[in-house]
């Protein structure tokens, strides 16, 4: 949304002809959300533990590292998003209909085996899917990096493709 903020504040431009790259300046409009995406991780974990008593068998250090690979695909769709987006609330609209169908569909709410085929096909295009896995074979297996390296996979191909393309969205929406 903060890349659409800036169109319609008419700051945008100025931040374009600055000596920066276009790539860079989408990786500065990431970094504080990804802060801010840790931060929202540590409170989760934090709670899970101490307050509903969830056992940490994992490794948090792997967590963190493999939680990079996720936020940047995710991260990457909302700078994909506002790129592609004229207003704020065309954005969020844009926002809502990728989000809902990730929170149904990732096995998070209910388990991909009970789905219609179609929605399995579908769920695995979802990178939640892939971090969902993740983070419940670190917490609740205690799993390595040998084990969850096939998950680890697809986000890293998924957010280099998304951020790929919203740079290239960018530059197409500016130019």
């Amino acid at each position: 949304v903060s890349v659409v903020r800036e169109r319609e504040k008419g700051t945008l431009e100025a931040l374009i002809v600055s000596p920066i790259r276009r790539w860079e300046l989408l990786l500065g409009k990431i970094i504080p959300n990804l802060v801010v995406a840790y931060g929202q991780m540590t409170m989760t974990l934090l709670v899970a533990h101490y307050v509903f008593d969830v056992p940490i068998r994992g490794s948090l250090s792997l967590l963190y590292v493999l939680a990079a690979a996720f936020m940047l695909g995710t991260l990457g769709i909302g700078i994909f998003l506002s790129a592609v987006s004229r207003t704020v609330p065309q954005a969020m609209q844009l926002t809502f209909l990728t989000f809902l169908p990730s929170i149904y569909l990732s096995g998070l709410l209910f388990p991909i085996e009970g789905m219609p085929t179609v929605a399995q096909y579908l769920s695995a295009t979802i990178p939640l899917t892939y971090f969902l896995r993740i983070v419940r074979g670190i917490v609740l297996k205690g799993a390595g990096f040998s084990y969850l390296w096939p998950s680890l996979l697809p986000l890293l191909v998924f957010g280099v493709i998304i951020f790929s393309l919203a740079v290239l969205k960018f530059r197409k929406t500016l130019d």
